[in-house]
């Protein structure tokens, strides 16, 4: 990355953070983020061990397992036993998971349409080509810190 460049990346990481908490505090959901986080990542990169899955989503690994147990409760998510270990367990997402995450996106762009609704073409030329970028940065294969 060129340094001039290094605060335009730090600026577009506050205001996407920044526009997501403004996007969730409107809906009114009570539903923690960390929710939909685990949910997105498995929806996009498929199932995952918990100590994988805590690490991509940044959190303790005993804070994942109490989630795990939650979000299994509600049938969000499912477990599969792992045939490299036979010990481990992946965690994947159902359909009905991938629906309540489909529901929330659509809420949050619902939420935070009247914010955009007075965009220009020429303005809205230019989101949908910044979310091709990022889409293009950020649809890798999957690395956990």
């Amino acid at each position: 990355m060129l340094e001039t460049q290094r605060p335009l990346v730090e600026k577009l990481i506050v205001q996407a953070n920044r526009l997501t908490r403004v996007a969730a505090q409107a809906t009114g959901s009570t539903t923690p983020a960390s929710v939909w986080r685990t949910l997105s990542i498995l929806a996009s990169d498929g199932s995952y061990r918990i100590g994988d899955l805590a690490k991509a989503c940044r959190v303790t690994q005993p804070t994942m397992t109490k989630l795990i147990q939650h979000l299994a409760e509600d049938e969000l998510i499912y477990r599969i036993a792992d045939v490299a270990d036979s010990r481990a367990w992946l965690i994947a997402i159902t359909d009905k998971g991938t629906t309540a995450l489909d529901a929330w996106r659509t809420e949050l762009g619902e939420a935070l349409q009247p914010m955009f609704a007075d965009l220009s073409p020429d303005e809205t030329q230019i989101l949908d080509r910044a979310v091709a970028i990022l889409e293009s940065r950020t649809n890798t294969a999957r690395k956990v810190a």
